[in-house]
């Protein structure tokens, strides 16, 4: 088993708003139009990303990209109320699973900062006899970076639209139907001077946001919100990666529990080892 495969797909967001400058009589009216406009977006947004903090978890459909030609899919429930954690199920072959996965789908869950992947017990090795792998985030992000990433503060839908607040450019894109719903789509954008703020929560321990993004200087985020003031789809971009998340039902979603002890194969300390021969 090669074990930079087993965590080569793992990667989330960050997201984006607001400015305007002019100057002259005429540009002075269009800018005070401009404004007076991304305050309405703003005001928006704001009643969206508290709504969506306020029902703490959804039922969701995720593609990432991650620059490689195969976006990976993931269907599931997401919950942010207490600290992030989905249950959702992906395509193997996409996250390079299949040497440990017969099944075209893996159900993946992350609980209190590990990802567990239900595998197929292994013959030999850390994974002998045992259903699930687990990952601790820590050997993706680095410790600093996996508690930005799991805490409550980060790595979820309303995080990342708290984060709209440092984008420097607004814009409404009209209406737009999407998965059957009426919605407003918005785009956000955060440049170089703002994006040091997202890349700071990693810290000098992880270079996984420079890694992913290709050292890209800015952000761009999608959102699409329709009914009740909540978003149905939200789509990050960042350097190669895009990240696309569509929202299929708000609440009452069930808790997410890691698997029983005696089922799981720990790799972080081997893949942490590998990455440091690496290195």
């Amino acid at each position: 088993m090669k074990l930079k495969y087993t965590a080569a797909w793992v990667g989330f967001t960050a997201a984006a708003m607001v400015a305007v400058s002019a100057c002259g009589a005429e540009s002075a009216k269009t800018a005070a139009k401009a404004v007076d406009n991304a305050d309405k977006i703003m005001a928006v947004l704001a009643r969206a990303t508290d709504r969506t903090e306020q029902l703490g978890s959804a039922e969701v459909k995720v593609s990432t990209d991650m620059g490689t030609g195969t976006p990976i899919a993931m269907n599931g429930t997401y919950s942010w109320g207490d600290g992030l954690a989905f249950d959702a199920l992906m395509d193997t072959k996409a996250a390079q699973l299949q040497q440990l996965h017969a099944s075209p789908t893996t159900r993946i869950l992350f609980v209190d900062g590990a990802y567990y992947y239900d595998i197929d017990p292994q013959s030999s090795g850390p994974l002998r006899g045992k259903e699930w792998m687990k990952i601790d985030s820590s050997a993706i992000f680095g410790d600093k970076g996996s508690q930005a990433f799991s805490g409550s503060s980060g790595g979820n839908p309303a995080a990342s639209m708290k984060s709209l607040k440092y984008a420097n450019n607004v814009k409404d894109l009209g209406k737009e139907t999407v998965d059957g719903q009426t919605t407003t789509h918005y785009r956000a954008v955060v440049d170089k001077a703002h994006m040091g703020r997202f890349k700071d929560a990693y810290g000098d321990d992880s270079n996984v946001m420079g890694s992913l993004t290709g050292g890209a200087d800015s952000l761009t985020m999608d959102i699409w919100v329709g009914p009740k003031d909540l978003p149905v789809r939200l789509k990050q971009q960042i350097g190669a990666v895009k990240v696309t998340m569509d929202f299929e039902k708000f609440g009452a979603t069930a808790p997410v529990k890691a698997p029983a002890a005696a089922q799981v194969g720990d790799l972080t300390e081997a893949i942490k080892k590998n990455q440091g021969q690496q290195g």
